[in-house]
């Protein structure tokens, strides 16, 4: 049984909304609110917090916050998004964060160490050094960009400049009780580039918050940025949702529209009018206006930009379909909140997408990277259009009985009483 009071320590980079809004801080987000309503006690290690609340994040005593800095270097993205800065500043970061852990681990108190991504790189080496005098070690490695793992593979850039960051994770799987891998198409690529066992591999899904997905699902707000957008009442929506950056495959999914437009234009077919909605922002931006321009589709894409909870929440109650084109995927949480939506959805084989997205069943799944590929799934979504709404249905189910927080929640506090109860060998070699 787990512990009447559990105390988890909480190692992370980032967390929304004090650090960006991108799938790695809601996922943090996320599981801090849901362990504290189990009654758990967090601790939580990460950078300096910034903005409104920052000094009690969640508005409760069960949670204690402490910052370790987060030293960027010249021309390196305070965001933690570049190359130089995440195998620089990352695994400084991941070492002071985790020494800080261990030693809270001695004053005595903590249950567990719940660690993602290179956070957990200090007190990795600490349960080396002497495991039995510390706490379990729950690793999640994310996303695992910095292996080439979940997209088309690194540059030989890329490859060479990540070897210190590939190095604090694995470093971090090796003193790991466990490994979460975040879908079950991504068990062979943990079991491939870390240095852990089959047996200590738990698939615990990156989760949505349902409560507060129907909370925001108002019709009347969808019919709202609808009408300021300028669409008319009969134009269905295609929504993407992502930073702007060339491994989001967007370029691909403009190539793909180009393509079916010139082959089927709208007129003349029983297909109804329809405009690409492309939400999310990035240093991509230029490239992909110029590409909306060549393909001949500036009246048929807006990019709002970044936007609000609110306004994102009313654009998917305003879709009819949701484009996930990536060439490198983690999880995909947009594509979770999407599918929370009923919306059928056409996305790649990157990373979890095929563990979300079942052909034939709530959608489309394409190679990654293959234009032509998206453009015949495009092409048969827009054929169907009337026939997208039991699709939407089944995306809904799936989030309901795999993805929603109300299920995952338990099934990782089941981990933590399994590896509590010592049911385990302790860090492999």
């Amino acid at each position: 049984m787990l512990p009447a009071d559990l105390h988890v320590a909480v190692l992370t980079r980032v967390i929304a909304p004090f650090h960006g809004a991108g799938g790695l801080e809601r996922h943090v987000n996320d599981l801090v609110r849901h362990l504290l309503r189990r009654g758990a006690r967090i601790t939580l290690v990460t950078k300096p917090l910034a903005g409104p609340a920052a000094d009690n994040p969640f508005g409760t005593e069960r949670l204690s916050v402490r910052t370790v800095p987060y030293w960027t270097f010249p021309f390196a993205n305070r965001r933690g998004t570049t190359v130089l800065d995440r195998s620089s500043a990352y695994p400084l970061f991941g070492w002071r964060a985790g020494r800080l852990a261990a030693a809270l681990v001695r004053q005595g108190g903590i249950n567990l160490v719940h660690g993602i991504g290179a956070a957990s790189l200090g007190y990795a080496y600490a349960r080396r050094r002497d495991w039995l005098g510390t706490v379990p070690l729950v690793f999640n490695p994310h996303g695992m960009e910095e292996f080439g793992s979940t997209g088309p593979g690194l540059s030989r850039f890329k490859h060479v400049a990540y070897a210190p960051l590939r190095g604090a994770v694995r470093a971090s799987a090796r003193a790991a009780d466990r490994t979460v891998a975040t879908d079950r198409v991504l068990i062979p690529t943990v079991l491939k580039h870390l240095p852990v066992r089959e047996r200590d591999v738990a698939v615990i899904p990156n989760a949505v918050d349902l409560e507060d997905i129907d909370r925001l699902s108002q019709s009347a707000r969808a019919v709202d940025v609808r009408r300021a957008s300028g669409l008319a009442p009969e134009e269905r929506v295609l929504l993407s949702v992502g930073r702007l950056e060339a491994n989001k495959g967007f370029q691909h999914l403009i190539s793909a529209l180009g393509s079916v437009t010139t082959a089927r234009p709208t007129a003349g077919t029983s297909a109804p009018p329809w405009r690409l909605v492309l939400i999310g922002d990035g240093s991509y931006r230029p490239h992909l206006q110029r590409a909306v321009s060549d393909a001949g589709l500036g009246a048929r894409v807006l990019m709002p930009g970044r936007v609000s909870d609110i306004e994102l929440h009313a654009w998917y109650e305003a879709a009819t379909l949701f484009v996930h084109p990536s060439i490198y995927e983690g999880s995909s949480i947009v594509t979770l909140e999407a599918m929370a939506h009923r919306r059928a959805v056409v996305a790649t084989t990157a990373g979890g997408l095929p563990d979300k997205v079942r052909p034939g069943i709530n959608g489309w799944v394409v190679p990654a990277g293959d234009t032509g590929a998206l453009a015949r799934a495009l092409t048969d979504a827009l054929d169907h259009w009337d026939e997208l709404g039991p699709l939407g249905d089944e995306s809904r189910a799936i989030v309901e009985r795999e993805f929603a927080w109300s299920a995952v929640i338990g099934r990782l506090l089941a981990l933590y009483e399994e590896v509590l109860a010592g049911r385990i060998d302790g860090p492999h070699s």
